[in-house]
């Protein structure tokens, strides 16, 4: 066939494009599994070519590997790293749980990549071959839980957590900028006792703390790689030496405390690691749908609703209502937590899903996982950006709300008791009165009485 070549594997002749360095595993894979549009993430090929990597350095170092095939592979693999190869990933994630094909599409463009550089040509598998030589000592069983566990710490640490640390700085400002700014408390939606703005901001800056040490302790056990367990955890085929010591290069090539999985046979039959740090994104994404909720319904309006807040105002909000403009950012936010909420289910059943010594699930662990981080990380940052850097407080407003709020009469509570407070309570909510105009009609106390003992910045801490 035109523009084709013909490879074989162990069941036959294969038709390869003539110009991908994929072979014959990759191509059987496109025809098998023409399945939705849900690819592996780019992050992800990037740390099994890295993975790869370490893995040449090592044989060599064991004198496994001759120096030229390993500075071959090398340069191939760092070709993926760099992006030069990003067209030879056809896969999606619809294909073997254990992800067998799609480490033999890293392996086949790694070692066509690396023939090619050595004088060889593509498709004959020499002088470096995919299985022999980039796939030595390794098993995908071993490999995709470890770049599983590397695209997910490197993401989690170098992309999600700096955003998070901006957005608790940023609440952390708000919380200092507005703590004198009385306002009305709400509790099941209804008026409540007053608390300052910036009370109510270091509740989501605590929010935010509480998050991120969340993560950082499932990020902990994303450390432990099984590379090395090779087919079921024995480590078979491998060099006694060579779990430590490709461990010990991944760590030399991403600059990350990654370690040997303690053991090795629980790391290749479950991913319990990736359900924490699931777990942990889905806290952090119920802290931000109730961040994200309370600050549009506190920008709610512009002029029937609370109106508290002042949001920016981005984009256009209405296709027929001119001049309407929508709190879109808290809308993303609050998108992106019922994806991840949903993602930590698909993560939780896949992971439940152990058969004896192999997880046949990671393709969809993998995806889901780097998805929640990614749209999280992304996310934040829009939020911090577009939302949080212009949010303001409309103090008038607020001042407003809070003078009318009938719940300031909770300050009379231990001076003439619950009973007497709820008279006042309902008296001027059923006559449209002020609460000091009820309390005067009902004769429960005086004006001046009334002056020293309802002070609304008395009420946002303890006092006898």
């Amino acid at each position: 066939m035109e523009n084709m070549r013909t490879e074989k594997d162990a069941l036959g002749e294969v038709q390869v494009p003539a110009d991908k360095y994929y072979g014959a595993q990759t191509q059987r894979a496109v025809d098998n599994f023409r399945i939705g549009t849900e690819y592996f993430p780019w992050e992800f090929i990037q740390s099994h070519a890295l993975v790869k990597k370490a893995a040449a350095l090592t044989n060599c170092s064991l004198g496994l590997l001759s120096p030229e095939i390993t500075q071959a592979i090398v340069e191939a693999a760092d070709e993926v790293i760099s992006g030069e190869l990003s067209s030879e990933f056809p896969l999606v994630i619809w294909q073997s749980g254990s992800g067998t094909q799609f480490n033999m599409n890293v392996n086949e463009v790694i070692a066509n990549r690396a023939s090619e550089l050595l004088g060889g040509e593509k498709g004959k598998k020499s002088p470096v071959h995919p299985n022999d030589h980039v796939n030595m000592a390794q098993s995908t069983n071993d490999t995709i839980p470890a770049s599983m566990h590397i695209t997910a710490a490197v993401l989690t640490c170098n992309k999600l957590l700096p955003e998070l640390e901006a957005m608790r700085a940023r609440f952390g400002e708000l919380s200092e900028r507005y703590a004198e700014l009385l306002k009305s408390g709400r509790t099941h939606l209804m008026d409540a006792t007053p608390l300052t703005l910036g009370q109510e901001f270091s509740g989501y800056e605590y929010q935010l703390t509480a998050a991120i040490e969340t993560i950082n302790t499932a990020t902990n056990h994303l450390f432990e790689l099984a590379i090395g367990g090779t087919a079921v955890g024995t480590g078979l085929n491998s060099h006694p030496d060579y779990s430590v010591r490709v461990v010990e290069q991944i760590c030399e090539l991403t600059d990350m405390p990654f370690k040997p999985a303690r053991n090795l046979f629980a790391a290749l039959a479950a991913h319990d690691a990736i359900v924490e740090l699931s777990g942990a994104l889905k806290t952090l994404a119920t802290a931000l749908m109730k961040i994200a909720n309370d600050i549009r319904w506190m920008g709610s309006g512009p002029r029937c609703g609370l109106g508290e807040l002042i949001l920016p105002g981005n984009e256009p909000g209405s296709s027929i209502m001119p001049g309407k403009i929508n709190p879109t950012q808290c809308e993303m936010i609050t998108q992106i937590a019922c994806q991840v909420i949903g993602n930590d289910t698909t993560i939780t059943l896949a992971n439940s899903q152990g058969n004896f010594e192999l997880n046949v699930f990671k393709p969809l662990l993998a995806y889901n996982i780097i998805q929640s981080i990614n749209i999280l990380a992304d996310g934040v940052s829009s939020f911090n950006e577009n939302c949080l850097d212009g949010l303001q407080a409309d103090e008038e407003r607020i001042t407003e709300h809070l003078n009318n709020s009938l719940m300031l009469v909770t300050a009379l509570n231990r001076h003439i008791g619950y009973d007497k407070a709820a008279q006042i309570a309902l008296k001027a909510w059923r006559e449209k009165k002020t609460l000091k105009q009820a309390a005067l009609e009902l004769e429960l106390l005086t004006a001046e009485q009334y002056d020293n003992w309802v002070r609304p910045q008395d009420m946002t801490q303890p006092a006898l």
